[in-house]
């Protein structure tokens, strides 16, 4: 069976019956099917196409990841609907199925099946049918069906009906023109946009389209960073005035905490007093953080479930970036000829790469901005912060941990001249001295 030479598979079932099979494939891996019934018995007989896919026991290589969808997947008059492998078996017993199943009767078109992390195999029945998602608890099967409209075949008579079938990668310039050309009801919704599918789903598009015409998939994340601050910029411009003005205001507030001492709630009265008095909004300080939250986890899905990041490139050692780094202390970042320590163990954690690196000093970098708060406990949680988080994100998607220090480096860039313009001068390198004398005076 090839794209130029399909199979035809025929067979008489002895009652009568001649039922002939036309299989083709295109190079993308989607079979049609042409199911063809002659009756050459002498009374009528209704028989009814159907289409299925069996797994026999969970495939043994599910990441088993929580932002990851691996199981049945089906798409019902427009209406997705997901359910994991461990959960298929806790269907209600279907009388009719004789299995614990789940009943969908599609009025118009769909789809069902299985996905897996970059693959799936999905039946694409034509018009109206019947989508059954059933678990064999005898067999240990997990079972996908399409069953379309029983058909009447008259004596002499016979009826052709034609299916499709994919089975291959889920790329997505591949399934989005089976969604556009052949009129696969939205195709594209079976790679897993997740919660944030609003913002997964352009930001895949605009970093698709990017690395289409730069060829490269590290600087296509970092010129997405770019287009994502611009378009924050305008919160981004408003917390940064604000926090100008607060910081003129800090001597008004140093002379405030000496008048009210240990009293807390004159304290806050005069603070909220002062912000009134010179309509500053301490608030504003939080918000180029909060749309950064969902744009961080839509960038990560994407880096995680999409074909496109698997194995992408950039330069050097990073030569996979929905992979961690690769580099380490280990292998002097990539400069010694054996590999970093296996992803996910002690040491990797604690012998980091080059990019968490240089992600904890843009963090670092980027508090410098302003001076240490003067509260011990808040001075401590700050420079900790960034190691903290270097350590975290070490072991995450090295294409994520590449958006991460581009956002701070831009970050820090728009901070240092909004502030100017608004006539205060950060002191960077005194607040850097500053902190190696705190550290030297508690020693």
């Amino acid at each position: 069976l090839t794209p130029t030479s399909p199979v035809t598979l025929t067979w008489d079932n002895g009652k009568g019956l001649a039922f002939q099979r036309v299989i083709s494939v295109d190079e993308n891996f989607m079979f049609s099917v042409e199911q063809t019934v002659q009756n050459n018995g002498s009374a009528a007989v209704a028989l009814a196409p159907y289409g299925q896919i069996a797994r026999h026991g969970e495939p043994p290589n599910l990441k088993g990841f929580f932002i990851l969808h691996e199981g049945m997947v089906r798409m019902s008059d427009g209406e997705l609907n997901e359910t994991k492998y461990d959960n298929m078996p806790e269907f209600d017993i279907n009388p009719k199925e004789r299995a614990p199943a789940d009943v969908v009767q599609v009025a118009e078109g769909g789809w069902i099946g299985f996905t897996d992390h970059y693959w799936m195999t999905t039946i694409v029945p034509q018009g109206a049918f019947k989508s059954v998602a059933k678990y064999d608890i005898n067999n240990d099967v997990y079972l996908t069906e399409a069953v379309q409209p029983t058909q009447t075949i008259e004596a002499g008579a016979s009826t052709t009906v034609t299916s499709q079938f994919f089975a291959g990668a889920k790329e997505w310039e591949v399934i989005r023109s089976y969604q556009r050309d052949k009129g696969v009801d939205r195709f594209v919704d079976s790679i897993d946009w997740g919660w944030f599918y609003f913002l997964t789903k352009p930001i895949f598009w605009l970093l698709h389209t990017m690395n289409g015409f730069i060829g490269n998939m590290g600087w296509s994340i970092i010129c997405l960073t770019l287009v994502i601050k611009a378009l924050l910029l305008p919160l981004a411009y408003k917390s940064y005035v604000s926090m100008a003005r607060m910081k003129e205001l800090q001597p008004e507030m140093e002379k405030l905490k000496e008048r009210a001492g240990d009293d807390r709630q004159k304290m806050q009265q005069g603070m909220m007093e002062l912000y009134k008095k010179n309509k500053v909004n301490p608030a504003a300080g939080c918000l180029p953080i909060l749309p950064q939250i969902p744009i961080f986890f839509s960038l990560y899905k994407v880096i995680f479930v999409t074909l496109e990041l698997r194995h992408a490139s950039w330069f050097g050692p990073f030569q996979d970036l929905s992979a961690p780094d690769p580099t380490s202390i280990m292998n002097l970042f990539g400069l010694l000829p054996w590999g970093a320590p296996e992803p996910g163990s002690i040491v990797a954690l604690i012998l980091i790469g080059i990019l968490p690196l240089l992600l904890g000093i843009s963090m670092w970098m980027q508090q410098k901005l302003n001076p240490a708060p003067t509260d011990p406990t808040q001075a401590m949680i700050f420079a900790w912060m960034p190691w903290v988080f270097m350590f975290m994100l070490g072991g995450f998607a090295s294409g994520l941990v590449v958006y991460w220090i581009a956002n701070n480096t831009i970050t820090f860039i728009q901070q240092y001249s909004i502030m100017r313009s608004q006539g205060v001068k950060p002191d960077v390198f005194g607040n850097i001295t500053s902190t190696f004398k705190r550290s030297k005076k508690k020693s």
